[in-house]
């Protein structure tokens, strides 16, 4: 599951979309933020294409915890640039499940408006 993270971090800070979602189950579930509507199948490919295009780089605050179940989180900040707006910092905290074959199933990001400043 650590390895799992790791690849999302480092393939999200490469630009490699398509490497992304292939870090994810096909019936796989994203709640980004907690609280907002599912993205599942091609919105999930659609949501890794767009943190692509707003040049999205992940800064791990800490190592990748592990539980002794199939989950596991990390706590990090991702700067972006969104269409039409200044470069952007958002604090999170995402905890993600896994299939048996290591492959994400659910990613739920926990941050809110408070967590979103402009990057430095």
């Amino acid at each position: 599951m650590k390895a799992a993270l790791q690849a999302y971090v480092d393939r999200t800070n490469a630009g490699d979309a398509a490497g992304i979602v292939a870090l994810f189950a096909p019936d796989a579930v994203i709640e980004d933020p907690v609280g907002t509507p599912a993205k599942r199948g091609g919105e999930i490919v659609e949501w890794f294409a767009n943190s692509v295009a707003f040049a999205a780089h992940i800064a791990p605050l800490g190592e990748f915890r592990g539980s002794h179940a199939n989950e596991a989180a990390f706590a990090f900040d991702v700067e972006f640039t969104p269409p039409d707006s200044p470069r952007l910092k958002i604090r999170s905290i995402d905890v993600c499940r896994f299939d048996n074959q290591g492959r994400i199933t659910s990613l739920r990001a926990f941050w809110g408006p408070d967590d979103v400043t402009p990057a430095a």
